[in-house]
């Protein structure tokens, strides 16, 4: 185990635990962690359970590593998980979430999967909501693994405490990348980060929720900050395939209908570079018809009507277009452009 950081004995305001087997998607969540926003210190602790991946991601994440961030690298060189052949039945990341949280220099801890990430206000937003509690908890964007087109909110699945799909069984549900608990509460709740609550060696993080549960003291932000890639397999079980209907979310299976979302958001750019404002909104509306969370054609819709001098509804949708992507440029300058001028 090394650490790279500055004062690394120094208690950091937030902890963040990334089990990884060094999937693609690892430097894009470990930016969303180094981008974040009025936190102080982080001390992020990525723990490796398998080299299935390129190591060579590790080097550029140190490479990478603001001066606010320390950061701790574990890898046993062997993995825990019975999938592997170590001991532990959690199939995803044996005893390294129970490790790495017990490691953790911070009061408080967070957890990050590999193929998530987070907008740049979700530790604060979880600092904030967790203060004079034990545990506190974000809400998620669903993402679709092959496009990586942003899906919906998750409003029945990792929802909290008494609420979503899960009440009947479980008493409800929040998932890994979305928590932050209080090493008060934590001390003889991490174990079971190592155990498995199904015979297919997954459901560790069911096991987690219902420990918190005995621990009546929490909150929730209220935000949707957390993005949660899931594939297609999953989104076609009965309780997501149900939801997913209900709000009539049909471009997923229907490649026509993804086409027609991409030919109307290039015919809505095209639009508003030749001055069709008009032309720009009609058909960024008909694309976010088809698919309300396409960024571009937000984007597009923002700046179409801005032109047309309906300053309230360009704020709207620039708005909607940086809680799906925080990060991007051209959206934050677009941002400070219509919301820095006079209401229209």
């Amino acid at each position: 185990m090394l650490t790279y950081g500055n004062a690394p004995q120094q208690l950091a305001d937030v902890a963040v635990v990334m089990p990884t087997v060094l999937r693609p998607t690892l430097l894009r969540a470990v930016r969303s962690v180094y981008t974040q926003r009025q936190v102080g210190r982080i001390h992020l602790l990525i723990g490796i359970d398998q080299r299935q991946g390129d190591a060579d991601q590790l080097d550029r994440l140190l490479a990478e590593r603001p001066a606010h961030v320390a950061v701790t690298l574990l890898d046993l060189g062997y993995s825990t998980s019975n999938r592997h052949g170590g001991y532990y039945p959690n199939t995803y990341s044996g005893s390294l979430r129970t490790i790495l949280s017990y490691a953790a220099n911070s009061h408080y801890v967070a957890y990050l999967d590999d193929d998530d990430w987070w907008a740049r206000d979700h530790l604060s937003s979880l600092l904030a909501a967790v203060n004079g509690r034990e545990w506190a908890f974000s809400y998620r964007w669903l993402v679709d693994r092959d496009t990586g087109w942003i899906i919906c909110r998750d409003e029945w699945d990792s929802v909290g405490p008494g609420r979503g799909i899960n009440l009947e069984k479980f008493g409800g549900f929040v998932s890994p990348s979305n928590l932050l608990i209080s090493k008060n509460c934590g001390h003889f709740i991490f174990p079971h980060w190592s155990l498995a609550g199904f015979a297919n060696g997954s459901g560790e993080d069911r096991l987690i929720f219902a420990e918190l549960l005995k621990v009546p003291s929490w909150a929730s932000t209220g935000r949707h900050t957390c993005f949660y890639e899931i594939s297609r397999e999953h989104l076609s079980h009965p309780h997501h395939a149900r939801e997913l209907e209900a709000r009539d979310i049909r471009w997923l299976n229907d490649p026509a209908l993804m086409a027609d979302v991409l030919r109307l958001a290039a015919e809505a750019t095209v639009a508003l570079k030749s001055g069709d404002a008009a032309a720009a909104k009609a058909a960024s509306e008909q694309a976010l018809a088809l698919h309300p969370c396409h960024i571009p054609a937000m984007h597009c819709l923002a700046r179409a009507e801005w032109s047309l001098g309906h300053g309230a509804a360009a704020r709207d949708a620039i708005d909607h277009a940086l809680e799906l992507e925080d990060g991007n440029a051209t959206i934050i300058a677009t941002w400070q452009e219509l919301h820095g001028r006079a209401t229209s």
